[in-house]
């Protein structure tokens, strides 16, 4: 057995072969932020104050990504915790005994967790021939119990933006609140025609993660809420504390997360953003082609997410050969392209699928 004083210094995996993962490498002024603020606790507001100073700038940054000129929240791990926190507070503020909670099938699996967290009824509505949410399926389950109505705007399988005004419309006409997931699609959406944030809709909540197409280091997620009603539906009581109240769903939180959201929003917004989007939406276009000459049935791409209809045999040759995927639901192999994802590692890609061809092995 190797000593633990001797043992080398274990690395992480290169990123230059996954293609599937929604997080990337943290923008440089990011992954040193996150290492100048790792022992400072956000969670612990009076005895870390710098932190959370930073913390609010955060959100009020934030704000300007989801065009929300006065937004409340915090930096949370992630977008299943704000996803969890979101229909929490609607469970909280609502007056019925029986809640449930509306959406479509395309929902992130952190909707199921918080169902079974909070004993609240998970109500799934199918997707139309897009992928995008039927509004009128929607309508169709929610009752005088229903809490809180879920959009998504850039699904995780397929990039999609669900009709949020829409929804939103069907949300106050049933007296629920109505929260969006953008955790991916947040910071990508901005730079797009598409109808998500807060000023094109009645949204009381919202998640978008800082350490997916944000750039910061894990864990940077994002709960922005429309008004402070929200966080004290939250918040409990610290008494052992110096501030009276905490809403956040986890207690000691790293300083990193909020520190390297806030370096990574400061160099980035918004051109930086502007300019990944871009890039990786010309990639997307570009590797959906190139599958569709190959032969392959390709989901066209909205944003920069590519669906693949492969054959299982391609698919695990292909993990065989080092790259890092994964599949949708539907069994499709699904390229997220994040700022790491290049061309000439999209190539690399290609030239492995040609031989896979050239090999003659049963498709």
């Amino acid at each position: 057995m190797t000593a633990l004083g001797s043992a080398a210094r274990p690395e992480p995996q290169s990123f230059e072969r996954v293609l599937s993962s929604m997080c990337t490498e943290p923008h440089p002024a990011a992954r040193e932020a996150a290492t100048h603020f790792l022992a400072t606790n956000p969670g612990d507001p009076d005895t870390y104050p710098a932190v959370a100073a930073l913390e609010r700038e955060v959100v009020s940054m934030l704000g300007d990504v989801v065009d929300h000129q006065d937004p409340t929240g915090y930096v949370a791990t992630g977008g299943t915790e704000a996803n969890i926190q979101a229909v929490r507070a609607a469970r909280n503020l609502a007056a019925t005994d029986d809640p449930n909670v509306v959406g479509p099938e395309s929902l992130h699996f952190s909707f199921q967790k918080a169902a079974d967290v909070l004993d609240v009824d998970l109500r799934l509505a199918p997707v139309d021939e897009d992928y995008r949410a039927d509004v009128d399926a929607i309508a169709d389950r929610i009752d005088d119990d229903t809490v809180l109505v879920v959009g998504i705007a850039g699904t995780t399988e397929y990039g999609r933006v669900d009709p949020i005004p829409a929804l939103s419309d069907v949300a106050r006409d049933a007296d629920a609140r109505f929260h969006v997931d953008a955790a991916w699609g947040g910071f990508a959406l901005p730079f797009t025609d598409e109808q998500w944030n807060f000023a094109h809709a009645d949204i009381d909540t919202m998640t978008i993660d800082p350490h997916k197409l944000g750039q910061a280091a894990i864990p940077a997620g994002g709960f922005i809420a429309t008004d402070e009603r929200t966080l004290d539906a939250l918040a409990v009581d610290t008494p052992y504390l110096e501030s009276t109240g905490q809403a956040t769903l986890t207690g000691t939180r790293s300083g990193a997360g909020v520190a390297s959201a806030h370096a990574a929003l400061s160099a980035q917004w918004p051109d930086g953003y502007r300019e990944n989007y871009e890039t990786g939406m010309n990639l997307a276009t570009w590797f959906a082609e190139e599958m569709r000459v190959r032969g392959y049935d390709v989901v066209s791409p909205h944003h920069p997410i590519v669906a693949v209809d492969i054959p299982t045999g391609d698919f695990e040759a292909l993990t065989e050969a080092g790259w890092r995927l994964a599949r949708t639901s539907a069994g499709e192999l699904r390229v997220v392209m994040m700022p790491h994802v290049t061309r000439d590692s999209l190539a690399g890609f290609l030239a492995d699928v040609d031989d896979l061809a050239s090999s003659g092995e049963e498709r």
